[in-house]
């Protein structure tokens, strides 16, 4: 069923940590006007506001679910709202009927470089916290919600992001929104 451009569009943009995720989530959200919420950038917020690192905001999340429902119902709520782009692990799984559901995919090692460069960080320190924090929250959304992350069934798109450079990787999800835009907001004399 076609909705009307006022109903708004809801993007799902989910894959690991350092698959460029959130670097498209946001190129997304500002080549086509929506809203971006990151639930990972909430998650490091609430670290922050703890004192924990990344890693030990997980073994506390393992613990208590109360992290996780927060940050899902989080976006849960702004899906509802429309026009948006969520970029969260769980976000084809949470989010109220999206339109697009797409996961960025890329080799362990091109992840754990582009972390480690954007962050400035020794490399091995972020390979050690990225695989901790990875099994952290595979077990906890398949404890919490019988979700098993590596079921990619559930998604319209997935794109290996270790292909393409940031900018091709932009370029072929921007075409592949205005696709979608043209086929399911538009009516037959849309550009």
């Amino acid at each position: 069923m076609s909705k009307t451009a006022e109903e708004g569009l809801v993007i799902t943009v989910s894959g690991p940590h350092g698959s460029g995720r959130s670097s498209q989530a946001e190129y997304l959200s500002q080549e086509f006007g929506l809203r971006y919420i990151s639930t990972g950038m909430l998650f490091r917020e609430m670290a922050e506001q703890r004192g924990l690192s990344m890693e030990e905001m997980s073994k506390l999340a393992e613990e208590n679910c109360d992290f996780d429902i927060y940050l899902d119902e989080r976006a849960k709520e702004e899906s509802a709202k429309g026009g948006v782009v969520i970029d969260a692990t769980l976000a084809a799984w949470v989010a109220t009927n999206p339109d697009l559901k797409i996961y960025l995919w890329a080799e362990f090692d091109d992840c754990v470089q582009r972390i480690a460069y954007r962050e400035g960080r020794p490399l091995e320190e972020v390979v050690r916290e990225t695989k901790i924090r990875e099994l952290s929250e595979k077990d906890r959304f398949q404890k919490y919600y019988q979700i098993d992350i590596d079921d990619l069934s559930v998604y319209d798109v997935v794109l290996n992001t270790s292909l393409f450079s940031l900018e091709a990787t932009s370029q072929i999800l921007r075409k592949i929104v205005m696709e979608y835009k043209k086929s399911n907001f538009c009516s037959s004399d849309c550009n």
